[in-house]
């Protein structure tokens, strides 16, 4: 898959007119000044923009490989990002794709005059992956970097990622409280379905956490990147830890979901009692769970050597844990399951046909012409909207729907704008309509309305044909969006 170049700057054009001059490269587009880091005024002290080659020796993108364990959260509230990097991490196919040729982007020992200052990243924005380039100029103060870094003072991909990220939001500021599911979505083009484990009364009713946890193994087992919170309802419970060593208001990322057998020897195979376990990491790199089956916890005596090392069970307060799923269950709040489409496992795994649609709310006086008639609540421009034609080919299919609006990009000066509140419905229409609905048909399924960068809907449609209306919750507001549809068998989506 191509990318395009953000802001029209090609990294390989640039890199060689640095090589040529024989002058570093500086961004003009992303400058080493206040207005990269801050909406208005600094707020941590004088910064000094460094290089690698000036905060250590010998700097490299990776130490001894990637790994979740490069990652430190710095002075930012941006846990959901890093979150999401440690989830990268633990997937070759995908941080090579946000890091493209890297070992030609590798800091070269041998030939030091390759170097040029520069390097470039890759996320997926609204539909297309984009190629951002940025010079390797970080904040530091007191000489430490400001923001995300690595364990080893000499290794700096999870730095200059996060500086490419933030260039793409306008600032590094703009990454202060963001969204988990979107950082997932942006690091693999995938589609991410927020789970609330609270209203699924996952706590108390066993049969719902069983069918939970095969949906949480199967997106895991399909390569899909999965992430988990314990909601602050106030601005004290932030980062608020608890008893058993968890924080709230702090995104965890999930490294591994098994079901692990327990006893030892020839009675582990017979007995076939098996335990759903789920390991996390948390972003600071310490500060771990503290309950049953945490590190040094005695109930991992009641599993076998073999099985322990199977699992990478490591004593280290290293921020990476494991649980049972039903004390998952107990203290989580939220979890986010982001689900791979077509990546490179394709031929071992089913996966989804995904059918893409870009659209505008467009308000116009004409109600024939307009196309921003808000939600069904309007019963008079609700049908003014877009309108989308889908069909379920099976007797019954999973259906996977992601309505994500284009977001406005920050800058410096106006701060972040909001996002609209946004939302779909949809309807069941006749086998052999061809044309949009004048009047309201059987509604049988509807999104939430929310003012989030995406809504997701994952529903059982039996066999028939569908319109789905994505729409603002008010009248008359302008924007584009994405509709994208996900199905098991192609549903030509017009």
């Amino acid at each position: 898959q191509g990318s395009s170049a953000f802001e029209g700057q090609q990294y390989s054009t640039l890199k060689r007119q640095c090589l040529q001059s024989g002058l570093l490269f500086e961004d003009p587009r992303f400058p080493a000044t206040d207005d990269s880091l801050f909406y208005q005024g600094n707020r941590i002290g004088r910064v000094v923009w460094k290089r690698p080659r000036e905060l250590c020796e010998d700097p490299h993108l990776f130490v001894d490989g990637i790994s979740a364990h490069d990652l430190h959260q710095g002075q930012l509230g941006n846990c959901w990002f890093v979150a999401a990097c440690s989830s990268l991490a633990s997937r070759e196919s995908l941080w090579q794709k946000v890091i493209p040729d890297w070992k030609e982007q590798e800091w070269d020992t041998e030939k030091p005059d390759s170097y040029a200052g520069i390097f470039h990243f890759r996320f997926w924005r609204f539909g297309e992956w984009v190629d951002v380039v940025i010079d390797d100029r970080l904040p530091t103060v007191d000489n430490q970097l400001v923001y995300c870094h690595s364990n080893d003072s000499n290794e700096f991909w999870s730095a200059l990622v996060e500086k490419a990220y933030a260039k793409v939001y306008g600032c590094y500021e703009a990454l202060d409280g963001g969204n988990t599911a979107d950082a997932l979505v942006d690091f693999t083009g995938g589609v991410s379905e927020p789970v609330d484990l609270l209203e699924g009364q996952m706590a108390t009713d066993e049969a719902a956490r069983n069918q939970l946890f095969e949906r949480v193994l199967k997106v895991h087992n399909r390569d899909g990147l999965i992430s988990c919170s314990i909601r602050a309802t106030t601005i004290e419970d932030m980062e608020a830890r608890l008893d058993c060593g968890l924080v709230k208001g702090h995104a965890y990322a999930v490294t591994d979901v098994r079901k692990v057998r327990l006893g030892h020897g020839l009675l582990a195979f017979f007995k076939s009692e098996k335990l759903h376990m789920i390991r996390m990491r948390n972003p600071w790199g310490e500060k771990e769970w503290s309950g049953p089956w945490s590190d040094s916890s005695e109930e991992w005596n009641k599993v076998s050597k073999s099985e322990r090392e199977k699992l990478g069970v490591t004593v280290q307060d290293d921020g990476e844990f494991w649980m049972t799923f039903d004390d998952f269950c107990q203290y989580f709040t939220d979890l986010i399951l982001c689900r791979l489409i077509n990546t490179s496992y394709l031929s071992i795994h089913k996966t989804w046909e995904e059918e893409v649609m870009r659209g505008s709310w467009v308000h116009r006086q004409d109600p024939l012409r307009n196309r921003s008639g808000g939600c069904i609540n309007h019963k008079a421009t609700f049908l003014q909207n877009p309108q989308y034609v889908f069909d379920v080919k099976k007797v019954e299919d999973e259906v996977l729907i992601c309505l994500q609006q284009k977001e406005k990009r920050a800058t410096p000066k106006e701060g972040k704008s909001e996002n609209l509140a946004i939302g779909f419905d949809i309807h069941r229409v006749e086998l052999n309509r061809k044309y949009r609905m004048h009047t309201a048909q059987q509604k049988v399924a509807g999104s939430i309305y929310i003012n989030s960068r995406c809504v997701f809907l994952r529903k059982e449609l039996k066999e028939g044909r569908y319109v789905i209306i994505p729409t603002t919750f008010d009248p008359g507001q302008q924007g584009d969006f994405l509709l994208r549809v996900f199905t098991d068998v192609p549903s030509d989506c017009k």
